[in-house]
């Protein structure tokens, strides 16, 4: 990698086209992969990419009349100083507030770029359109926020804001909470069944790991099989089927951990208290993401719960 202060003033504008030819493409991919679900948006990064290929328009014009037709590929991977951006192609799903905070800070990183590179220059011309280019992305600063207020009235940013809820409720909250439910309500009763059979902390213990493991490993691999997320809008398959393998792990090990206490009815009693807890922890996110009515959603959940405790109380007994 080269030191900014190290370019030349042919490699400076090179640098500059590039970048500007960069920003427009990843405005571009923005409004590409928004317009499905936030159209509105989308037409603000097109109008923003539209801007950029101006401003790569007007330097290239500038280099031509300055260093001839060929301009060298200066990245700004190749020069120390810059933020590396992720790639959009490689996210599977975008927000919206995410979106618009990496425009603002694409657009404060280029003004600082244009601001230093005119300090440096010695030809006016060069100069002056770097200095020009810098309080236009100054004023661009906020200009996601400015062009979302001309172009996207209130009820759209709400309809915006209520179907980005949707899908993090589709691509997160379902699989997790499938996952969650299975490992806290399906493990009971292996886990105390175990318990009460042996009398032993260890067995129930050991039990209650492998229950938990395996059920994580079974329920990811059916979250990830189910569905491609292509028609439904539930996104990367193999995403939703680690949330939910690892919420079920997480589910059956709350449970499980107490068992590590040597003296068996200490450890049961501690069980049982984490049992109460992870069932209101998911009646809490019905409540909170699914729209359950809290007493509906505590007494479905709680009644499951009791069946499943009380099946493996009754099998270990037996």
């Amino acid at each position: 990698m080269r030191n900014f202060d190290e370019l030349s003033e042919r490699e400076i504008l090179a640098l500059a086209i590039g970048n500007e030819e960069e920003d427009g493409r990843i405005y571009a991919d923005f409004a590409d992969r928004l317009r499905e679900d936030y159209p509105a948006t989308a037409s603000v990064f097109s109008e923003m990419a539209a801007e950029e290929g101006e401003h790569r328009r007007r330097l290239i014009d500038l280099y031509r009349g300055r260093f001839g037709e060929h301009i060298p590929l200066i990245r700004r991977q190749d020069v120390r100083g810059f933020v590396q951006h992720p790639p959009v192609w490689q996210s599977r799903t975008l927000g919206i507030d995410a979106v618009r905070r990496q425009a603002q800070a694409m657009e404060a990183e280029t003004q600082r770029f244009y601001r230093r590179a005119a300090a440096r220059s010695t030809d006016a011309s060069v100069r002056k359109l770097l200095g020009d280019l810098a309080e236009i992305e100054a004023q661009h600063e906020h200009t996601a926020d400015k062009l979302v207020a001309q172009n996207v009235p209130e009820n759209i940013r709400h309809e915006e804001a209520e179907a980005e809820r949707r899908l993090f409720v589709l691509r997160v909250i379902q699989p997790g909470l499938a996952g969650l439910m299975d490992g806290s309500v399906s493990t009971l009763a292996p886990v105390f069944a175990a318990a009460f059979a042996s009398g032993k902390s260890w067995d129930a213990f050991v039990v209650g790991l492998a229950a938990s493991i395996g059920a994580g490993i079974s329920m990811g691999f059916a979250e990830a099989l189910s569905d491609n997320g292509s028609l439904t809008g539930r996104g990367a398959p193999w995403v939703r089927g680690v949330i939910c393998g690892l919420m079920t792990t997480l589910g059956g090990i709350g449970h499980t951990l107490p068992f590590l206490i040597a003296a068996f009815w200490t450890a049961t009693a501690v069980a049982v208290v984490v049992v109460i807890a992870e069932l209101g922890i998911i009646t809490w996110i019905r409540w909170r993401y699914m729209d359950t009515p809290p007493v509906s959603a505590a007494m479905q959940v709680g009644f499951g719960g009791a069946l499943v405790f009380a099946t493996g109380i009754l099998i270990g007994n037996s």
